[in-house]
C-alpha cells in the first residue's frame, strides 16, 4: 500500500512513496489555469491533502462519472463526439480534501468542496502537460492500478517542485 503520493505540478507526475521508498510515478495533467487555491479558479489546488473518498471500486474501466455516480456509460470516440463539450470524469475518483485551514481547507479556498479529484480521462487527451480544470487526470489504466494501492485518508502533496533526481534513480 501507498502511504504518500506527490503531485509534482512542474513534472506534471505522480510519485507514489510507500514506508519513504518510491515506488510509482505516473504522468498526470493539472489544471491549465496553474496552480491556485480559490474557489472557481479552475488551478489545481497546492499543499497538504488526503484522499477523503474513494468512488467507483467495482465500475468498468471507463465508465463515466458525473456528479461522483456513473451515468451507466462507458467512455468511446462515439460517445465523446456526441458530447463534445463533457469535461470526462472516467473509471474512479480519488476526491481530495485539504489538511490546511485558510490554505486549502474551509472557507473559499477548500479542496473538498472544489470538488477536486485525481480520475482517468480519456487515451486521446494528452498528459504530462497541465489542461484540467482543477482536478489531477491520469490514464484510466494507471488509475486503476493507483486506485487498489491507495488507502482512504493517503496523504497527497500537491506543490510546484520537481521530484528531486536522487529518488527518481529508485525507479531504476
Amino acid at each position: 500500500m501507498l502511504d504518500l503520493l506527490h503531485i509534482s505540478i512542474a513534472d506534471q507526475c505522480l510519485y507514489g512513496f510507500a514506508a519513504g521508498r518510491l515506488c510509482l510515478r505516473l504522468p498526470v495533467s493539472t489544471a491549465l489555469n496553474g496552480p491556485g487555491e480559490r474557489q472557481g479558479s479552475g488551478c489545481t489546488p497546492r499543499g497538504r491533502h488526503q484522499v477523503r473518498a474513494k468512488i467507483g471500486a467495482d465500475l468498468p474501466l471507463g465508465a463515466v462519472l458525473v456528479g461522483r455516480r456513473w451515468t451507466g456509460e462507458v467512455w468511446s470516440p462515439e460517445l465523446a463526439a456526441q458530447h463534445p463539450q463533457r469535461d470526462w470524469i472516467l473509471t474512479r475518483i480519488l476526491w481530495l480534501s485539504g489538511c490546511e485551514p485558510g490554505r486549502n481547507r474551509l472557507g473559499a479556498v477548500d479542496t473538498f468542496r472544489r470538488y477536486i479529484y485525481l480520475h482517468g480521462t480519456p487515451d486521446s487527451e494528452p498528459l504530462g502537460a497541465p489542461l484540467s480544470h482543477g482536478c489531477i487526470r491520469l490514464r484510466n489504466t494507471d488509475l486503476l492500478a493507483l486506485f487498489e494501492q491507495v488507502p482512504p485518508h493517503c496523504s497527497v502533496i500537491i506543490d510546484e517542485a520537481p521530484q528531486p533526481q536522487w529518488r527518481l534513480a529508485a525507479l531504476h
